[in-house]
């Protein structure tokens, strides 16, 4: 075999990895009903398909050959396990009694394994730190140190935190399921926080030389229609919402050479339409229930941006007024500051600006970039060049996206401009 056709064979496995390994591990964790253990089989399987593929050619169904061959993979480490720990040959008789069975390996239905997988570790007999970190790095594939950065902890106290869900998993035999629907809501508000923020880090990327991460907002959007009809709840269908008012801007969001393009100043005519519509149409249904609550409200806010024309015609006066809202339901720093940069559109950089101040009075997004680079840029509308400058810097020096550094640099070196020019004789 020629070294041009290896190569594109690689490249054909590292596709299919990219777009399928993280519903192969979730499938392969329902069968084997351990994580480790699933983890392994994945990449004996992928390891697999680099030796075999390249000989018998592509299957014509990947992921179930991927899953199988992985399972039974598995089932080969288990019982070379025996032959030192004889607890385990049963564990290795029931998998192979399953693998042999004619089950099917995957059920298409609405019980998605990536779901069920969710729901899993978002059991409530598991610590709200525990579950969040260990659905984004299990179901959706994050690595330790882009959700300790999401959370401001270490990466090894991420990690402690994941390897004592796992074990309480396996421990307490937590079942790979879809509660029944007298459970469903008590897990509920973990499992939307999850795909939100699987969604967030796709559609703004905490690091790398990308603003955006098509592939995690994409599955939190696939993942939010399968919720939706598991659960047609209003704050399901404002999460969905949401995510699709947001998603259909990404092209706009950036220049064809990566260059971030702030909100009003994109090309509205490359907004996905397609999605705007489906978006404002579930927000008004979430919104007309009555019942709804944070997601839908931010829908809500994301659709004023939506049926604008342009940035001058964005009606900043229901945008605060939605924020009012958001801030007495579930207030939080970061809603603050959503709030005070709408109140600064509304009523003019000084009202933000004083906002912001009082935020930064409590120690409060000390470390929350957006916040400088807000304040920032209220400083810079003001005509406080010094404080808009130290502001950047700041926000410069915790951002870890590229786009957003080179922005940031632009805007420093904007400034540089503004003060040489304050500065010469006869101006």
């Amino acid at each position: 075999m020629t070294e041009k056709v290896t190569e594109q064979m690689r490249e054909t496995i590292e596709s299919v990895y990219r777009v399928e390994s993280g519903r192969i591990l979730a499938t392969l964790i329902r069968l084997l009903g351990d994580f480790d253990l699933a983890e392994d089989a994945l990449h004996d399987a992928f390891a697999t398909a680099l030796e075999r593929w390249p000989t018998d050619g592509v299957p014509s169904n990947p992921r179930a050959w991927l899953i199988s061959t992985g399972r039974f993979r598995a089932i080969d480490a288990v019982r070379r396990r025996v032959r030192f720990d004889a607890s385990q040959e049963i564990i290795a008789e029931q998998l192979y009694a399953e693998a042999t069975s004619h089950a099917p390996l995957e059920d298409e239905s609405v019980g998605d394994d990536r779901l069920r997988l969710i729901f899993t570790c978002c059991h409530p007999s598991l610590a709200p730190e525990v579950r969040i970190g260990l659905t984004l790095r299990e179901v959706c594939g994050l690595t330790t140190e882009e959700i300790a950065r999401a959370f401001l902890v270490t990466p090894s106290t991420l990690a402690q935190r994941i390897v004592r869900g796992k074990a309480k998993i396996r421990d307490a035999r937590i079942p790979y399921q879809v509660p029944e629907p007298a459970e469903l809501s008590e897990r509920l508000d973990t499992v939307l926080q999850v795909i939100y923020l699987v969604f967030n880090e796709g559609y703004s990327a905490s690091s790398g030389s990308s603003l955006t991460r098509a592939d995690l907002s994409g599955e939190a959007i696939r993942l939010g229609r399968l919720l939706l009809q598991l659960l047609p709840e209003p704050e399901v269908v404002g999460l969905l919402s949401l995510m699709l008012l947001h998603e259909s801007l990404r092209i706009a969001r950036t220049l064809p050479t990566g260059e971030l393009v702030l909100l009003d100043k994109q090309d509205r005519s490359l907004w996905n339409r397609e999605q705007i519509a489906e978006g404002l149409t579930l927000v008004d249904r979430a919104m007309s229930s009555g019942r709804f609550g944070s997601y839908t409200l931010q829908a809500a806010i994301a659709a004023v941006h939506a049926r604008a024309a342009n940035g001058d015609a964005t009606d900043w006066t229901r945008i605060a007024g939605f924020y009012d809202i958001l801030a007495r339901l579930e207030p939080s720093p970061v809603v603050e500051l959503n709030r005070a940069v709408a109140v600064a559109m509304r009523d003019g950089p000084d009202a933000g600006l004083d906002l912001i101040d009082a935020i930064f009075a409590r120690s409060e997004l000390d470390n929350y970039h957006l916040a400088h680079s807000a304040r920032a840029d209220l400083c810079r509308r003001l005509g406080r060049l010094d404080e808009a400058r130290i502001s950047y810097e700041r926000a410069l020096a915790l951002t870890q996206q590229q786009p957003e550094q080179n922005f940031l640099r632009g805007r420093l070196e904007e400034l540089q401009k503004s003060v040489k020019t304050r500065e010469s004789p006869g101006v």
